[in-house]
């Protein structure tokens, strides 16, 4: 992270005296992460959209508690008599502080266990995203060559698909059973671990037979590395075969389907993100001295590359939970998210579709909760961006 000299330094003396003429002053150096808060905590906004977001997490948590304090009735207690005269949702007030669905739930109660599945989807498919994206793109950048075209084809293959679709497609199928039995997946997870496993072998085998100008010996550390995306994949394959029921099915309805749909469609742009980034920083100068100091390629990925890829991490993973809640908010609404009677924005909103002109409330809470919510993350991802680039202007 590069900085200026003005904030690098600050001079900790007052006036200029006599004394302080004759001895040198102190100079105070700030760390970087103190010159990111710096410049963070200047963005009133993001630091308001932060609360808000800190606001929303405490009470998804204790949503029960949430939900006790303000006397409301659980999410998915029916109560006809909560209905108006006419059978239909009844106007906040009452005893019910967002009114009530057409089936007398407590709207309030389903808006904030609605933030629950959204935050889980959000962070949960996230974690996945960022896991998957930047090892498959940090392998790619850097070793460029036969595997990075392998894993690049691989991403546009992915990419090439309409996301939608896919999704919908993927979520009506799984959404009544589930998908994906633990022995057939465990089977092809053992198959494909010892191909991956293969391929740097045989690229080695074929370097060296060639006698590449420059090649050198791969130390242990360097096979340990690429040798370990296959062995984790064949222990996982293992684990399906050997410990998980072969009956039992991987992805069950519900949230599961919703976090495999998103972690699928979305791991190629972190990925290409990444990948970018590492063609890049392993031309720099600093690697090229690690690499001729003996370094090996783990130490270069993990101590030089690594590092320098945290705040793009950052900033897009703060992007991204946005999308994701997007996402999920989507699937729900078109029936192949959230399985009944749990509570999701998406699927309050589609159901109050057909009420929308005769109880307004049923669609603009969950609307009003989903829409500030992708705002705030949306304002901190923008914040965070500022303050981890100094070259940014305001």
């Amino acid at each position: 992270m590069s900085t200026g000299a003005a904030e690098l330094l600050q001079d900790t003396g007052g006036t200029i005296t006599d004394e302080a003429a004759e001895t040198p002053q102190e100079i105070a150096a700030r760390s970087p992460l103190e010159l990111f808060w710096r410049r963070l905590r200047q963005d009133k906004v993001a630091l308001v959209a932060l609360g808000f977001i800190i606001l929303l997490i405490i009470v998804a948590i204790f949503a029960p508690l949430v939900v006790k304090l303000f006397g409301a009735h659980p999410p998915n207690q029916q109560n006809s008599a909560a209905l108006d005269e006419f059978g239909s949702a009844a106007a906040p007030g009452n005893g019910y502080l967002m009114g009530t669905d057409a089936l007398g739930r407590d709207v309030f109660s389903r808006t904030v266990y609605g933030a629950r599945v959204s935050l889980e989807v959000a962070f949960l498919a996230t974690g996945l995203i960022v896991g998957i994206g930047v090892t498959i793109g940090m392998i790619a950048g850097y070793y460029r060559g036969a595997v990075d075209t392998i894993l690049s084809r691989s991403m546009d293959v992915v990419l090439a698909f309409p996301v939608l679709l896919l999704a919908l497609g993927l979520g009506a199928a799984c959404s009544l059973k589930g998908c994906l039995s633990a022995d057939s997946v465990g089977r092809d997870l053992l198959i494909f671990g010892a191909i991956v496993m293969l391929i740097p072998v045989v690229l080695t085998a074929i370097s060296q037979a060639r006698g590449r100008p420059g090649f050198r010996g791969v130390a242990g550390a360097d096979w340990v590395l690429r040798l370990a995306p296959g062995a984790l994949i064949v222990v996982l394959g293992f684990i399906f075969s050997v410990i998980v029921s072969s009956s039992k099915t991987l992805i069950e309805p519900g949230l599961p389907v919703v976090i495999f749909v998103i972690t699928l469609a979305g791991w190629p742009y972190m990925a290409r993100i990444i990948r970018g980034q590492v063609l890049s920083i392993r031309e720099k100068e600093f690697v090229e001295a690690a690499r001729s100091l003996g370094a090996s390629d783990t130490r270069i990925i993990f101590r030089h590359i690594l590092p320098n890829l945290v705040a793009p991490i950052i900033v897009y993973t703060t992007l991204l939970i946005p999308t994701n809640i997007l996402f999920e908010a989507a699937l729900s609404f078109l029936g192949v998210g959230v399985q009944p009677p749990t509570a999701s924005w998406g699927a309050m909103i589609a159901d109050a579709i057909e009420i929308f002109d005769t109880a307004w409330w049923y669609m603009t809470f969950p609307g009003v909760a989903l829409l500030l919510t992708v705002l705030a993350f949306n304002l901190v991802g923008d914040g965070l961006q500022d303050a981890l680039n100094p070259r940014t202007g305001r």
